[in-house]
């Protein structure tokens, strides 16, 4: 770690690499021998394990919220595989995926903060011609985020096991890899032969709008 870092931000740097190893359980001792200071300097500068995980947070919503902007085109694991082979973020992506991993407020943000992204490159796709209108953009959004990172989490080694920051990148890509076919598949060739159980869904809800300004049964006619 370069020697002209304050020990503020070797402790952060280390933290983040840390908690991404070895999962946010990851003793503070270990933390403060990454950075080479003493456990008692970690709580001189954060206070607590608490307040250094929430600087972690914090770090990584500033990457994330800086370089997704270029990124998202392929939606949050291109987003995440893109950041994770640029070397210096990838304690940060893989920090990320493992404060997804324990859930818990900053998890819910980062989910919602890749949902608005979403639904806006969703929305440029209508536009283009390129996907069909959804009944309900915002949820359809959501649904595609959420159906991403879960399936990328289930990836992950268990909490307490330890990640190889180094091999990142790599099973990022072989999942990306492994899933396009089918996912575009499913995507392109609906799985389901007509529109009878979603009518039959529809029928039953009475705050859904009139089928007859139904956008996607606009677009198969």
């Amino acid at each position: 770690m370069p020697e002209e870092l304050t020990a503020e931000e070797r402790i952060l740097q280390a933290a983040l690499r840390r908690f991404a190893v070895d999962g946010l359980s990851a003793s503070l001792r270990r933390v403060a021998s990454d950075a080479g200071v003493s456990a008692g300097l970690i709580i001189h500068h954060y206070g607590s394990r608490e307040k250094l995980l929430a600087a972690c947070d914090s770090r990584v919503l500033e990457i994330t919220r800086r370089e997704k902007s270029g990124l998202m085109e392929g939606g949050a694991p291109e987003m995440l595989l893109q950041l994770a082979h640029a070397e210096k973020y990838a304690p940060a992506v893989g920090y990320l995926l493992r404060r997804l991993q324990a859930g818990g407020t900053i998890a819910t943000q980062l989910v919602d903060d890749f949902v608005t992204d979403a639904a806006e490159y969703l929305e440029q796709g209508v536009e283009a011609g390129l996907l069909t209108p959804s009944r309900d953009p915002q949820a359809r959004a959501r649904v595609v985020t959420e159906m991403a990172l879960g399936a990328l989490l289930l990836q992950l080694p268990g909490e307490r096991d330890e990640l190889d920051l180094a091999e990142l990148p790599i099973w990022i890509r072989d999942y990306v890899e492994r899933i396009m076919g089918p996912v575009l598949e499913l995507y392109t060739t609906p799985l389901l032969a007509d529109s009878s159980l979603l009518d039959a869904y529809l029928a039953h809800r009475p705050d859904d709008p009139d089928p007859c300004t139904d956008p996607v049964k606009e677009t198969r006619t």
